[in-house]
């Protein structure tokens, strides 16, 4: 198994910044792909970026030239860099993985974290 850990969230006004980590332990052998996935309230669970072992990187068009997402390898952690929030971009934030190259669909995610609560106020 693989145990996904997300830290990070918080209160912030917008235009400001955040970083979210997401700490894997466990099986981190299978993971291939490392994702970042929202859920806002009322609302399905959407792709937010995705990161492959090999580096490559993918982005939702709503968040492409704002966040940034970056893996350590050595370290077994994913993060994610938030610039320029918006209030739209509240949501809980969710940390995933999977062992095959990356993917918009949330279904196709075997690991999974608890999520951490990112709140933009305006």
């Amino acid at each position: 198994q693989v145990h996904l850990a997300e830290s990070g969230g918080a209160l912030v006004q917008a235009g400001g910044s955040l970083r979210l980590s997401c700490a894997a332990s466990g099986r981190t052998f299978r993971i291939y792909t490392m994702a970042w996935f929202r859920q806002s309230a009322g609302k399905e669970r959407e792709f937010v970026a995705a990161v492959t072992w090999s580096g490559g990187t993918y982005y939702a068009d709503s968040v492409k030239g704002r966040f940034t997402i970056a893996r350590d390898n050595a370290k077994n952690t994913l993060y994610l860099q938030m610039s320029s929030l918006e209030p739209v971009d509240t949501a809980v934030y969710y940390c995933a993985a999977r062992a095959w190259n990356y993917d918009t669909d949330p279904g196709r995610y075997d690991y999974w974290g608890q999520g951490t609560q990112v709140t933009v106020s305006s």
